[in-house]
């Protein structure tokens, strides 16, 4: 029987492998740590689809605003009305004017009421129609939202995903400067039994080792956290350990002018989408207060079946019934005066609206532009990243020659191994950076 952790796992197996690229997380290799799972940064995407919490409530606000839309159109079928009451009729007295000379009138006691009423509204100066739109305009305004929503969760998931390659890199070069820690040690103790150096110069690489076993927990532990947040984002078992699987290349859309970037913004940023259909909306609602201004024409059908028949005298214990059909015509003519101060803030927020939206798209055009130059400066960083690395190792392998040889010291080799790691972190951190501006520019244009 599965445990509720492999379940889990076997779950997140089954949604990337049902995936149409047919793209599919892998199933950890012989001797692979229980409860790891390889992923790649598009296989994240597609899980955090099935169960992020976030996606999920806003695909419900979606269905709720495409109700709306239903509700809305309702409005344009006919009202029936039904309605029945029985009833006790007291005696009646009849009088003068004067409330001389009275005397009392047989009323049948038991009476009853039957109506049905039909109206249909041929026309109520677009205020339905209007009320259709703007319902068409939030299931739009939805999806917008929903849109904005998954891109906002996929830089995040990004965000994490890059700097768990990151840091699973940076253990990698903590590893082997270890292992060529141990080699020099091992080295450097040979070195004393035949008395060349002392007891000192094993002390400084034992105590550089320590470093770099220091600076892999520190990496290992940042690692587990950013793992933990990033299965929070997907929405799935904290249990299981991500390895990021994506052999990640400096991409090509370097060479794509800025222009390009803000071509891509006008047309699929999120925010200028929903900031320019909340202008349709204003002025749908000016559209709506207007209609208040106009007529409403319907068309009325109504049967009633009556009794007793109380305006005979004597009275009639009978029933009567009757129907009628017609036109109804109703203006409000308080709303010259009350919906013009409506139609003016209506009136006004549009306008608002487009102020808005201009702000933003000068906002969007300046991040694209931040966004591009970033990116851009990341490569001058990993090619001064890459000259950084080559430098150190040949700075390191001369050092190493003359410490051989016996004419450089022990404090030597150490500076030149701790340069060399720092360029080799910087390099690895420069690579992901680039990375990092790529996707963060995709971002700020919604293409992510």
């Amino acid at each position: 029987m599965l445990s509720k952790r492999n379940l889990l796992v076997a779950t997140v197996l089954t949604v990337v492998m049902g995936t149409p690229r047919g793209a599919a997380a892998q199933e950890p290799e012989a001797g692979q740590a229980k409860g790891q799972l390889a992923l790649s940064l598009e296989e994240l995407f597609r899980t955090a689809e099935e169960h992020n919490t976030s996606i999920k409530s806003f695909q419900s606000a979606i269905r709720e605003a495409e109700a709306g839309i239903e509700a809305a159109k309702a409005e344009r079928l006919p009202d029936i009305d039904a309605s029945v009451s029985f009833s006790y009729l007291g005696g009646g007295r009849i009088t003068d004017r004067d409330f001389t000379n009275g005397f009392g009138v047989h009323i049948p006691h038991y009476g009853n009421n039957f109506a049905l009423q039909a109206s249909w509204a041929v026309y109520t100066g677009g205020a339905i129609q209007s009320g259709i739109n703007l319902s068409k305009l939030a299931a739009e305004m939805a999806k917008l939202n929903d849109t904005d929503n998954r891109e906002r969760v996929r830089m995040l998931l990004t965000g994490y995903y890059l700097q768990l390659h990151n840091l699973r890199n940076q253990e990698r070069v903590f590893d082997e400067n270890i292992t060529l820690t141990e080699t020099l040690i091992a080295h450097t103790q040979k070195r004393q039994s035949e008395g060349v150096v002392l007891k000192n110069d094993i002390t400084r690489y034992e105590l550089q080792m320590e470093s770099l076993k220091l600076g892999r927990t520190q990496v290992q532990n940042q690692a587990k956290i950013i793992n933990h947040q990033l299965l929070t984002a997907l929405g799935v078992d904290k249990e299981i350990d991500i390895l990021p699987t994506e052999a990640f290349g400096i991409s090509g859309d370097s060479k794509s002018p800025e222009a390009f970037w803000q071509s891509e913004a006008t047309m699929n940023a999120p925010a200028l989408q929903r900031s320019q259909l909340g202008i349709e909306m204003s002025e749908e609602k000016v559209k709506l207060e207007k209609s208040a201004r106009r007529p409403t024409v319907a068309v009325v059908a109504e049967e009633h079946l009556d009794g007793p028949i109380t305006v005979e005298i004597p009275n009639l214990n009978k029933n009567l019934n009757y129907f009628f059909v017609g036109v109804g015509v109703k203006y409000r003519f308080g709303s010259l005066y009350k919906n013009n101060k409506k139609v003016r803030q209506a009136q006004l927020a549009t306008e608002t609206a487009r102020d808005q939206h201009t702000a933003l798209t000068e906002h969007i055009e300046n991040a694209v532009q931040a966004g591009y130059t970033d990116y851009q400066t990341s490569f001058t960083e990993l090619e001064t990243s890459r000259k950084s690395v080559e430098l150190a190792q040949q700075n390191y392998d001369i050092i190493q020659n003359r410490y051989q040889n016996g004419l450089a010291l022990v404090t030597d080799m150490v500076d030149a191994a701790n340069q060399r790691l720092d360029a080799q972190l910087r390099l690895v951190n420069s690579r992901i950076n680039v990375l990092y501006k790529y996707y963060n520019l995709k971002y700020i244009t919604g293409t992510l």
